[in-house]
């Protein structure tokens, strides 16, 4: 196998150009529906746009901080003016050259769902409705040039004076049309207090692969007159296709919603995420086989993955068992040895996976998952079948760093077998199931009384 491995390595550009109509397809396809849906995502429209980030400011002053679930928090005021490092997000990215572009941004207030609400700007802006992006810094001596922007938000420029969703659009040239790159986060006003627990399901169909939330809302702060005004969010490891949206408590109770035993609660627990590190470009860091520079590029040629799925293709046994492993859910960080300054020093590298397998997986496709796609699957994160090798590979130019990643399937045909009601993506058949997996919840309430025009979040809870 490690033959082959090397030979893929060597020649890893030839099959990306074979699919690279295929991958366009599909990103086409994906753009119509988001498109149809109106639905914005934390996305990157550029192609020369990199390394989309967002971070509290407290911890962006350190180079391992990295948070990718930004929310901020309506003081007592009613306003967000970012005076607050602990109130306030750093956004950052890369453009892959030393060319200085004209960057400007905007916010936009968002329903539930994520469509735009119809409340207008000067509802929820004070100050400027759009402003420029005026902090950058060119890559110092690293191969691949690229210049970093950054922003902090909110700002003396613009401040925030509503709670709900919010997606930051930057757009170039002073062309609203033209977005290269959108940010989603949230504002919350906190009314209501969150009491949630994990645990595993105990009907026997599911024991062992699924986790059960249950949750507590006290509305006590809350201006409630009907419990239907109430709707919450919930999420795994910050994942959409698995998200769920529940629109009735179980029981009611004096200023309390309960949602106990609910069948949309019920969670593959999936497994713990992958992970590999890209710190050094002269030697192989945990999980990464080799590194090497080639025509003109550093490559990372990763460890040879294995299906830990049950009874996934070319696996020919029941999945592994659950290990406890130290993962971040998901999520991932820029950082590279020998400088404090990795936000310019950091160098990017052509990123090379394998996960064997002797057959293509039946009416499924392939993608990678995790913070490092935005949690969203497209072209970008989709894994080709290399039937003359029998694996599954890809290809993904990264900036230095570590890097938290799982397989899934996206189901194409007919949805995969399952005892519950689910999206039509699923770690079970590449990662498998465990219910003692350590995953990450996220919990939002949303309030919107009758007459209202927009969603109110009055609360958030991290679990």
């Amino acid at each position: 196998m490690t033959e082959k491995l090397n030979d893929l390595f060597g020649r890893q550009m030839k099959p990306m150009m074979r699919i690279h109509k295929r991958r366009i397809l599909i990103a086409v396809l994906s753009t119509v529906v988001m498109m149809g849906m109106a639905q914005h995502r934390t996305q990157v429209l550029d192609r020369d746009i990199r390394t989309l980030r967002m971070r509290y400011m407290v911890e962006a002053l350190e180079p391992s901080g990295s948070v990718s679930r930004p929310y901020l928090v309506l003081p007592e005021s009613g306003v967000i003016d970012g005076s607050e490092a602990e109130n306030t997000l750093e956004i950052s990215f890369d453009e892959l050259s030393h060319d200085v572009h004209q960057y400007s941004y905007r916010v936009l207030h968002c329903n539930m769902d994520w469509t735009e609400s119809d409340i207008n700007s000067y509802e929820y802006v004070e100050g400027f409705t759009t402003t420029d992006v005026i902090d950058y810094e060119h890559s110092g001596n690293t191969q691949q040039e690229y210049t970093h922007y950054w922003l902090n938000f909110p700002n003396d420029d613009m401040q925030l004076t509503k709670s709900g969703n919010y997606v930051l659009q930057i757009y170039e040239d002073g062309d609203k049309e033209q977005v290269v790159a959108e940010v989603c986060f949230s504002v919350v006003e906190p009314l209501v207090d969150i009491e949630a627990k994990v645990r595993a399901n105990t009907a026997i169909e599911l024991n062992g692969r699924y986790q059960q939330l249950d949750i507590d809302v006290n509305t006590r702060s809350l201006n409630l007159h009907n419990p239907s005004e109430v709707k919450m969010v919930v999420r795994q490891n910050n994942r959409w296709d698995n998200q769920v949206v529940l629109e009735k408590p179980t029981f009611v109770e004096p200023h309390r919603l309960r949602y106990i035993n609910q069948k949309a609660l019920i969670f593959e627990g999936g497994n713990e995420y992958r992970h590999f590190d890209t710190y050094s470009t002269y030697y192989a860091g945990y999980h990464v086989d080799m590194v090497r520079y080639k025509q003109g590029s550093y490559h990372a040629l990763l460890e040879v993955d294995e299906v830990r799925g049950t009874k996934a293709n070319g696996a020919g046994r029941e999945g592994t068992p659950y290990l406890t492993e130290m993962d971040a859910n998901g999520q991932w960080l820029v950082n590279c040895e020998k400088t404090d300054y990795v936000d310019t020093d950091a160098e990017y590298m052509w990123v090379h996976f394998v996960l064997p397998m002797r057959e293509p997986v039946v009416d499924g496709q392939v993608f990678m998952g995790g913070d490092l796609f935005y949690n969203q699957y497209s072209s970008d994160n989709l894994m080709w079948y290399d039937g003359e090798n029998g694996c599954y590979r890809t290809s993904l130019y990264l900036k230095q760093g570590g890097y938290d990643y799982m397989y899934f399937v996206l189901n194409t045909h007919n949805r995969l077998t399952r005892p519950i009601d689910a999206m039509d993506v699923s770690m079970l058949p590449l990662e498998g199931s465990h219910w003692q997996t350590d995953n990450e919840y996220t919990v939002w309430v949303y309030h919107r009384p009758f007459g209202e025009r927009y969603d109110q979040l009055v609360g958030y809870k991290v679990l």
